[in-house]
Parts: structure tokens; sequence; C-alpha cells
């Protein structure tokens, strides 16, 4: 399974692991992700997310619905 917010995308980038003697070598940088249950009153179900703490905070201020229809997660039952 891919490291991707399913709400903000947000997902790996690369970068160097830099050492005392500016030595670059290759590492990543993995996003915050969490697996989180919302309840989704239209649907009267539950719906299991894996979000960051940012797209946590999207959808308490914009509703889970407006969040799954911005990000375009289809919603199966």
């Amino acid at each position: 399974m891919a490291r991707v917010c399913d709400i903000t995308g947000k997902k790996t980038i690369s970068g160097h692991r830099v050492s005392h003697s500016n030595i670059k070598t290759k590492r990543k940088f993995y996003p915050n992700l969490q697996y989180k249950r919302f309840w989704l009153e239209e649907e009267k179900c539950w719906v299991n997310l894996r979000v960051t703490p940012k797209g946590m905070k999207i959808i308490n201020k914009i509703g889970l619905l407006a969040a799954l229809k911005r990000s375009g997660v289809e919603i199966s039952k």
C-alpha cells in the first residue's frame, strides 16, 4: 500500500541525510499517516481513512462528505 493521505494527497518525498562531514546519502521523508475511523452521517456508516493530522483538520473544518468529494475518494457500502 502506498503511503499517501486519502484527503490531502501528501506522500513520501526523498532527500538527503547529511553527516557531520557533509556526506549526503539518500533517505525518505514519510508523511505522518494515521488510520482513523469517521462516522459519515449522510450514509449512516463508518468510513476508514488513512489521513495525516492536516487531513483531520480539513475534515473537522469543512466536514467529512465535502472533504471526500474534494479529494475524489469514493464511498463503498
